[in-house]
């Protein structure tokens, strides 16, 4: 399924949230959890998708991890088409620990905010 659709506004609010958390001067396992939630949010439109990945390169970059950065700059290549097509792991957190087509349980608030925005979620 293609999706064309703006990101509807509660879903742009937390992924926004969660994306400056991301990016804000912090422990990086608190900055890491908020890239991984908002990755979460983000996987059914390509912009935000692609935008997360970027977010999780630099973490990445910043702990010099090179299996992350190395994981995170083949995601940034294939976050957009993926999300375009509808392709994408639901729940996956979006690290390069996580395997990149491997589907995770989504936590219960953001499941019901994807849901209210009539995100199919897979089983």
């Amino acid at each position: 399924m293609l999706r064309r659709t703006a990101m509807p506004a509660p879903v742009r609010a937390v992924f926004a949230a969660e994306m400056a958390a991301a990016r804000r001067p912090g422990p990086i396992n608190e900055r890491w959890r908020a890239a991984e939630r908002a990755h979460i949010v983000s996987q059914p439109w390509p912009g935000p998708h692609t935008r997360t990945h970027a977010v999780m390169l630099r973490l990445g970059t910043a702990e010099r991890d090179l299996v992350e950065v190395l994981g995170q700059l083949a995601r940034l290549a294939v976050a957009g088409v993926g999300s375009t097509a509808g392709k994408y792991p639901s729940g996956n957190t979006g690290r390069t620990r996580a395997g990149l087509n491997t589907p995770m349980p989504i936590p219960g608030d953001l499941a019901a905010l994807l849901e209210a925005a009539g995100i199919r979620l897979e089983a």
